[in-house]
């Protein structure tokens, strides 16, 4: 019987990528985002492929649309297997005293609380079956804070410390929960970082080869691709010349 995966954010970037990697694994895909013209796209490639998708349209900082959304729907797409907690984002990259509020409370009603809301909706289905799996997209920038990245690095800590909690929440289960924390990823992260600066964000990933959303989307399949009796409960991932969040070595 194929498993079901449930990405957010599915329409760009490292959630597109792992929605591509899913399907070509033999998943049915449910899809996620605010984007419909976007979703139908993804779909429609996907099936060409041979793939089942089923696509939500909605925004994780919604919580009631959230839950209309899994709640619609039927049969077995109700049962997901894997819940792959991607949509986030950063904003900004000013000093904290000269940060935007609104920035601010996007990426914390984003990054930390619309992750709470998915897992929330999702996993006492998973434990109700004893069977499931939730990987987190967490970041360099939750190990320790880089200039500029304050709230940013504060929402991604977070979705440590909740990954960690959940860990410890389902021990006594057969979930498996994994946080992967990316570092230096070329996607159109830094374009809303930059609020649509097309020459500032492409500047982030000069003199070095940044990671693809297709190699973060291949260690997440790795993860859940383990034996069952194998959490891959942390997996950091950077560019070569990447030492952390700060330390990047570029070619002059």
């Amino acid at each position: 019987m194929k498993k079901t995966v449930l990405v957010t954010g599915a329409t760009s970037g490292i959630g597109e990528a792992c929605a591509r990697k899913f399907a070509a694994g033999g998943y049915n895909v449910i899809i996620t985002a605010r984007r419909a013209d976007k979703l139908e796209s993804i779909r429609t490639e996907l099936e060409a492929e041979g793939a089942a998708v089923k696509t939500l349209v909605f925004d994780v900082r919604d919580a009631e649309a959230a839950r209309q959304a899994v709640d619609s729907l039927e049969g077995p797409w109700r049962d997901i297997d894997v819940l792959v907690n991607n949509a986030g984002l950063a904003l900004g990259l000013e000093k904290e005293y000269e940060g935007d509020p609104e920035d601010w409370n996007t990426m914390i009603d984003t990054n930390i609380k619309g992750l709470l809301t998915m897992t929330r909706l999702i996993v006492p289905g998973m434990i109700a079956r004893n069977e499931g799996h939730v990987i987190n997209i967490g970041s360099v920038a939750g190990d320790a804070a880089y200039a500029g990245g304050n709230v940013y690095c504060a929402t991604k800590a977070a979705v440590k410390a909740i990954t960690d909690g959940l860990r410890i929440d389902v021990a006594a289960s057969a979930l498996r929960v994994t946080n992967i924390k990316p570092g230096l990823v070329e996607t159109n992260f830094s374009n809303i970082r930059f609020h649509g600066d097309t020459e500032r964000a492409a500047n982030v990933y000069k003199g070095i080869q940044p990671l693809t959303g297709a190699d973060i989307a291949d260690v997440v399949f790795f993860a859940a691709s383990a034996p069952k009796h194998v959490q891959i409960a942390e997996v950091l991932v950077l560019a070569t010349h990447q030492g952390n969040g700060s330390v990047i070595v570029r070619e002059p």
